[in-house]
């Protein structure tokens, strides 16, 4: 696992950034749905460059910081797998698709027993 310390300590500047992040996103959508008489492009421009600044503004809070941690230890953890060969992978999954074949056939004997059972000899239905 990770080895970072993780505090759950915020700041007001944090709380500020956080705020902030957040007002920006909705500017550039209230900006997207007012300049509905500008062309396509100027009101995507301004969705786009508001969520830029809020994604900025965010990344430089304690909870970007930490994030972007988070997703290095991840990758981190990742390149420590050690990942199957093709035909351990091949073989795995021979085994699932015969297992699955099997367990079937199996519940489908099972059911057509309860079923002779239940409705030819206890019920005489048929």
């Amino acid at each position: 696992m990770a080895t970072s310390q993780i505090e759950t300590v915020s700041t007001g500047a944090d709380k500020a950034k956080l705020a902030a992040a957040v007002v920006l996103l909705l500017a550039g959508f209230v900006a997207f749905y007012l300049l509905a008489q500008q062309p396509t492009l100027v009101r995507w421009a301004a969705l786009l460059v508001a969520l830029a600044a809020a994604v900025g503004v965010f990344f430089t809070a304690e909870a970007g910081k930490q994030l972007t941690a988070y997703g290095r230890d991840s990758v981190r953890e990742v390149k420590k797998v050690v990942w199957p060969s093709r035909k351990e992978a091949m073989q795995m999954t021979a085994y699932v698709f015969a297992f699955v074949f099997v367990m079937s056939l199996f519940l489908w004997f099972t059911d057509k027993t309860l079923e002779w059972v239940l409705y030819d000899l206890v019920l005489r239905w048929r």
